[in-house]
């Protein structure tokens, strides 16, 4: 399809400071007006070649792009696949996505990066891979860093776990800075977790579960800080979920740190206060923390000190996920529910606009790797996503497009159903 107009929509685009109605017109690709009203008339095209879409009473905005998923392939295509993530992203009104290389076997060379690129190519969104930090993430040698940005690599990471040898993540970061790539952090002090499998507290306690305190994300977030500083590195921080990550990030923006922090909607949603019982779709890592670390990362985000939403989308079997804490892997997915939570949790709960919440899911992401998406204005990719806000429905993981279905937000009531996902100008979603 060459040509679509979506008329009528309450377009939300932060970066040009529209929030109001307007129409878009799209050709081959690409938005070529934005304007109040469009008439299909004044159109020069055949009118029978453009495909209107009616978006009353919903709202149009950049497509969300998430840094952090995990789509298993190559090595776990029984949890999921390239394909099945990047429509569970359609579905989720994500239209970028940057897999970790914690596959297998592990992202960590040119080849590889070019190998998921490859197996992307007919993916519904666009696909941007991550590269590991360390050969095989063992944490001892630097992979090719440059090699792997040259073959389309856009960022550096060891998710799943921490460079632990401080001056080996000093050279990787020293390498990154001098090829221009930001580096994602997965700040866990692996000797502290001690074989915790949720957040340190009174529930931990209550359910007889080992506990994992908020200083195995503090250590390593503020090591990374000092360390990124002084090797003039970009540095992302990952799943940030304790208060004391959101005090670290602000020290580290008023000293001129090139530092950015994502928030997982699980992390901003639920506290282990609501994990009800001892069952593996409560676990995952970071836990979910105490009811204060909540309530600071919601602040966190509102005051512009944790600037990215992401979800950290890590789906599992769902034998793997159906036992304990104490032997269930850690994690969930997320692609399909993060703005239906982001907007119930934070906009319907005072603490952004909707205009920030943009900002979070679509702007700040692409400024974090350097793409040219986020912004609806004219001559940029149609990348979009139309959302009907006012409808309240439960979600039901039974509907995801993921072969993940570990999620504690099954049978909740949120705001923010996706209506349809629109990709280069075609339409990839339509519920």
């Amino acid at each position: 399809m060459n040509n679509i107009l979506i008329k009528n929509g309450r377009l939300v685009d932060p970066v040009n400071g529209i929030d109001g109605r307007r129409d878009i017109f799209i050709h081959d690709g690409v938005i070529e007006n934005v304007d109040e009203n469009i008439d299909v008339s004044d159109i020069k095209t055949d009118i029978s070649d453009v495909d209107i879409i009616d978006a009353s009473n919903k709202v149009v905005m950049p497509g969300f792009i998430d840094l952090h998923v995990h789509l298993r392939e190559p090595g776990f295509e029984y949890k999921e696949t390239i394909m099945t993530g990047a429509m569970a992203a359609a579905a989720g009104g994500v239209t970028t996505i940057c897999p970790m290389p914690n596959t297998k076997p592990v992202i960590d060379s040119p080849e590889l990066v070019k190998d998921i690129l490859e197996r992307a190519k007919d993916a519904p969104v666009h696909v941007l891979p991550v590269g590991a930090i360390t050969r095989n993430q063992d944490g001892s040698e630097l992979a090719d860093i440059e090699g792997m940005k040259k073959a389309g690599a856009v960022a550096l990471s060891e998710d799943g776990k921490s460079v632990m040898d401080t001056l080996v993540f000093k050279q990787a970061l020293s390498e990154a800075a001098r090829v221009g790539m930001p580096v994602f952090s997965h700040c866990e002090d692996k000797s502290l977790v001690n074989g915790g499998v949720m957040n340190f507290g009174d529930k931990s306690e209550e359910l007889s579960l080992p506990g994992i305190t908020n200083a195995v994300e503090d250590v390593i977030v503020a090591r990374d800080i000092i360390m990124a500083k002084e090797a003039g590195c970009q540095l992302h921080l990952c799943h940030c979920s304790t208060a004391g990550s959101a005090v670290f990030v602000d020290m580290a923006h008023k000293r001129g740190a090139k530092v950015t922090a994502e928030v997982c909607p699980h992390h901003f949603t639920m506290s282990d206060d609501e994990i009800t019982e001892d069952d593996g779709r409560f676990k995952m890592n970071p836990p979910l923390r105490s009811r204060n670390d909540v309530k600071v990362l919601k602040e966190a985000l509102r005051d512009g000190i944790m600037e990215v939403i992401s979800t950290d989308h890590a789906p599992h079997g769902a034998e793997e996920k159906a036992q304990s804490m104490l032997n269930a892997p850690f994690g969930i997915v997320g692609l399909e529910t993060s703005f239906a939570l982001g907007y119930t949790e934070l906009v319907k709960g005072g603490y952004l606009t909707l205009s920030e919440l943009v900002e979070k899911m679509s702007v700040n992401p692409a400024k974090v790797i350097g793409i040219k998406k986020g912004n609806l204005g004219v001559g940029m990719a149609a990348d979009i996503v139309i959302v009907d806000i006012d409808t309240e429905y439960v979600i039901d993981s039974n509907e995801f497009m993921s072969k993940g279905k570990n999620t504690p937000f099954n049978g909740k009531k949120v705001f923010g159903r996706i209506d349809k996902t629109i990709v280069d100008g075609k339409i990839v979603y339509s519920k």
